[in-house]
């Protein structure tokens, strides 16, 4: 069985991984680490929750402590994440991990006063972790250069990509020409937008799988309540939220318009919560995502645009109150829970017009989403049937006769 010391890091990374009480690294980590400490390049796809971030951490710290910096100057390990969320968290991952060395870690983002990232350009800068937009209004005024750059990592790029920023990607890429390393992490490895872009991103790489295993995948039982009306959902949420097991939930919801109002309601039932909206100043944001990782509220309600990049391992419930738009969509929202191989709860109040698109999501997740009541909130209507689209009479036939090749004319 591997362990952390096998890979024989520095004596003072090996100190911060014993104050997380870490001994055995997951699957993702014992495949990426050994070969990135090799120089190699690598690309890679594991689930969230599953100890990606450790896998480029560790060795990116190593190489920056086995070549060490000879001139003062820009960023030489450079991470790029898709949201400003994201970037904060890999940001302390970098600072708990270099807090016995001197290495300096400086991040940017987006929604910051441009003023705030002064310090971090202009200073002897060893690791920077950033979202692309604003990375790329740094180069192009030449407050920062990414000819310095070492090792380029690229965190969650297939959703960089799905969120448009590929002219940032390949910027960036070109900006870095002279690395010598690149790690490209994504959910999945599938999709030609990523192998193009992985193709001339990386040299020769090691591509990597991994499938976790049962300890480390999520478990996360899912069920549904039929809801008669909007009422009768509220009063299911009420009564959901103030179960004793409810550690930890995200309450999602479809506009920023339901936010409001459902924030109030629930203040009104003695429920206090956070939440997260779309284009929230970045300190305000913080705020209620500190605020719900430290327990001082224990729910958050959020639209999906705001949760994009939200990463806490504890959360124990995802409720649904407004069902997604796509069945995708809801497996992003339900990988919220039962993370790093805890257990979790995902619970969608569904309505009579929500049918359709929980039938979807029981197509694209392959299973029957078992149906629960309260006693004291039995639905008085039975489950609505998803209509079935009828064939028009006749279309089948005369597509059949008129897909008959016409008869060839004799040779006159």
């Amino acid at each position: 069985m591997t362990t952390f010391a096998d890979f024989q890091l520095d004596d003072d990374i090996n100190r911060a991984i014993s104050l997380r009480g870490y001994d055995k690294p997951t699957l993702i980590q014992e495949m990426a680490i050994p070969l990135a400490l090799d120089g190699k390049d690598i690309l890679a796809s594991a689930p969230t929750g599953t100890g990606k971030t450790l896998a480029f951490v560790l060795p990116a710290i190593q190489y920056l402590l086995d070549f060490g910096r000879k001139d003062p100057g820009f960023a030489r390990v450079l991470v790029m994440t898709p949201t400003r969320e994201l970037a904060y968290q890999v940001y302390d991952e970098f600072k708990h991990f270099t807090q016995f060395t001197s290495l300096n870690v400086g991040v940017i983002t987006g929604g910051i006063n441009y003023g705030s990232h002064k310090d971090t350009l202009e200073k002897n800068n060893d690791i920077l972790v950033a979202t692309p937009g604003r990375l790329t209004e740094y180069l192009d005024e030449e407050s920062f250069q990414a000819d310095e750059v070492e090792v380029l990592i690229l965190d969650e790029a297939d959703r960089m990509l799905d969120m448009g920023f590929i002219g940032e990607m390949n910027r960036i890429v070109l900006e870095a020409r002279r690395r010598r390393q690149t790690f490209l992490f994504s959910a999945t490895l599938e999709g030609n937008n990523l192998e193009r872009f992985a193709g001339h991103a990386l040299k020769e790489p090691e591509r990597l799988e991994a499938i976790p295993s049962r300890k480390e995948k999520a478990k996360i039982l899912q069920w549904v309540h039929l809801a008669d009306d909007a009422q009768h959902k509220l009063a299911l949420l009420i009564h959901l939220l103030k179960q004793d097991d409810v550690s930890k939930a995200i309450v999602f919801v479809k506009t920023r318009e339901r936010l409001a109002s459902l924030t109030g309601q629930l203040e009104t039932a003695g429920l206090r919560c956070g939440w997260l909206q779309g284009e929230m100043p970045q300190d305000k944001r913080m705020q209620a995502v500190e605020r719900f990782s430290s327990g001082r509220v224990n729910i958050l309600l959020a639209t999906d645009v705001a949760a994009r990049g939200l990463d806490i391992d504890d959360i124990s419930h995802v409720i649904n109150f407004d069902m997604p738009r796509s069945a995708d969509v809801y497996v992003h929202r339900i990988g919220r829970t039962g993370r790093a191989g805890k257990k979790g709860t995902a619970i969608s109040l569904v309505e009579a017009h929500d049918m359709a698109i929980l039938a979807k999501v029981e197509r694209y997740t392959e299973q029957k989403l078992k149906r629960r009541v309260v006693d004291s909130l039995r639905p008085k209507n039975k489950e609505a049937k998803v209509p079935v689209k009828k064939k028009k009479p006749g279309k089948v036939a005369a597509k059949k006769a008129g897909s008959k090749k016409p008869a060839k004319k004799a040779a006159g």
